[in-house]
């Protein structure tokens, strides 16, 4: 398995994907579960063979990440649909999905078979594995809240509703986050001999998690303005972006990071 078989099982899955969201509009709810479960399944068989294919986890480049966030996107969704029923939630995450596929097919990175040594730790597919999942489920909260900021069918007076189902997205997202922190934590004991160094990566991140965390705060203040608790989450994302790839652009991470995704 190569990188150059990418297209065909990506092209089969977001096929698939757009099928279940179409259903998902339609209310055929068995139709749903099956073409985005298949399609999930025909995408995470490549992330597998990949994996077999480079003798390590597909985790190195900033492309091998986006190959995981594409997954757990539409992984997202369907958890969403599932728990709340949101019909649009599926178009959502396949649009998302599609926009980072596009990207590894047209500036796809160089997938070596190499591992630096601070790499082969066990700790490291974990960490990766559980931080793409809580930004997957941190990006479809994101994506609700927009569709709740600036849609009119949103009623104000129901708008508090709304947000429980976000609080319990944001708080799965975060314990996933607080686990991968976990994880990378005792990597890096393993690997550099410390727990935190307040790299770049890292200072980011506790900012990162501080943000959602104050969210949760002031969720639970008897007081709060739901307008400005949504307009928090998609800040907390934008914080997210910087944490995720932003840092590879900062002078003090550049040549110096050991968390920047360099080939």
């Amino acid at each position: 398995m190569s990188w150059e078989h990418f297209v065909y099982f990506a092209v089969a899955s977001v096929l698939l994907w757009i099928w279940g969201a179409w259903a998902a509009w339609k209310d055929n709810k068995k139709q749903t579960y099956y073409t985005t479960i298949a399609g999930l399944l025909i995408f995470f068989s490549f992330i597998v063979m990949m994996w077999i294919s480079l003798e390590r986890p597909p985790l190195r480049t900033m492309g091998e990440t986006r190959l995981w966030y594409s997954f757990f996107l539409p992984l997202a969704g369907l958890i969403i649909y599932s728990r709340w029923q949101y019909k649009w939630i599926l178009s959502f995450s396949t649009l998302m999905a599609v926009v980072f596929i596009c990207i590894n097919i047209f500036k796809p990175e160089i997938h070596s078979k190499t591992l630096m040594p601070a790499l082969q730790s066990p700790w490291f597919a974990p960490h990766v594995i559980v931080y793409m999942f809580a930004y997957a489920l941190l990006g479809a909260a994101t994506l609700m809240a927009l569709y709740h900021l600036f849609s009119r069918r949103t009623a104000q007076d129901n708008l508090h509703d709304q947000l429980i189902s976000l609080d319990n997205l944001v708080y799965v997202g975060l314990a996933f986050m607080t686990f991968g922190m976990l994880f990378g934590a005792l990597w890096a004991k393993e690997a550099w001999g410390h727990y935190w160094s307040w790299d770049p990566k890292e200072t980011w991140a506790a900012i990162t998690w501080f943000s959602y965390l104050i969210y949760i705060h002031y969720r639970l203040t008897p007081r709060h303005n739901p307008k400005l608790a949504l307009w928090m989450i998609i800040i907390s994302f934008i914080l997210l972006q910087m944490c995720w790839w932003g840092i590879n652009y900062l002078p003090a991470a550049m040549g110096s990071s050991v968390h920047t995704y360099n080939q």
